[in-house]
């Protein structure tokens, strides 16, 4: 006799990766269609904005250090300038 083999049943584990891999693919679809074949976002162009990103960043941080470096220097100066005219001229 042989034995009968239980019937694989379906999960909710199941269903809900069906219904996220089709709503994947359509908005996958619908991207192509809205946005056109040339425009579609790829991980090349992802990796791209990234890297502009951070030259942008880098840009802006070496700005600012400019920036923080004059300000201490004019302040400095002032100092030095404001010491000169507090001591007695002999």
């Amino acid at each position: 006799m042989s034995t009968p083999e239980p019937q694989p049943s379906i999960g909710l584990t199941t269903i809900s990766r069906t219904v996220a891999s089709l709503a994947v693919d359509v908005v996958h679809a619908l991207e192509r269609a809205v946005v056109g074949e040339g425009r579609m976002r790829t991980a090349r162009g992802n990796a791209w904005e990234a890297v502009c990103a951070d030259r942008a960043r880098a840009d802006r941080r070496a700005e600012l250090d400019r920036l923080v470096a004059e300000l201490a220097a004019a302040r400095a100066a002032a100092r030095r300038q404001q010491q000169r005219e507090r001591q007695p001229v002999s």
